[in-house]
């Protein structure tokens, strides 16, 4: 789950500041504190769909096999957040290429996960 904390400075009203984190136990209490920022938007891991969609960018410079589903993909991910599937195709990459392979395969998926 992600924390997005969005902040007008009052003095200058064209400037918006941003951040977001995936850790928001961590940060300095003084950052949390009342005024600093205006508001705060939790924004949940993503759905199938989404997650179909954050495969399709993350693999769109690797090479995939035909057998190769990112909707089933997706539907054995439930949880994941982008950055876990930026690394899930990374992995399967990795196999791939240790199996020297050219195309990432449906079973490089299965162990990487």
């Amino acid at each position: 789950m992600s924390l997005i904390f969005a902040s007008r400075y009052r003095c200058n009203e064209g400037v918006i500041l941003i951040a977001a984190t995936n850790r928001p136990e961590i940060l300095d209490p003084a950052l949390r504190r009342p005024g600093r920022f205006d508001r705060q938007v939790l924004v949940d891991r993503p759905d199938k769909i989404g997650r179909i969609e954050i495969l399709k960018i993350h693999s769109r410079k690797v090479m995939l096999g035909e057998n190769v589903d990112l909707e089933e993909i997706a539907s054995q991910t439930a949880g994941f957040a982008g950055a876990d599937l930026a690394n899930l195709v990374n992995e399967a990459a990795l196999l791939a290429a240790r199996n020297n392979r050219q195309a990432v395969l449906m079973a490089d998926f299965n162990e990487a996960l």
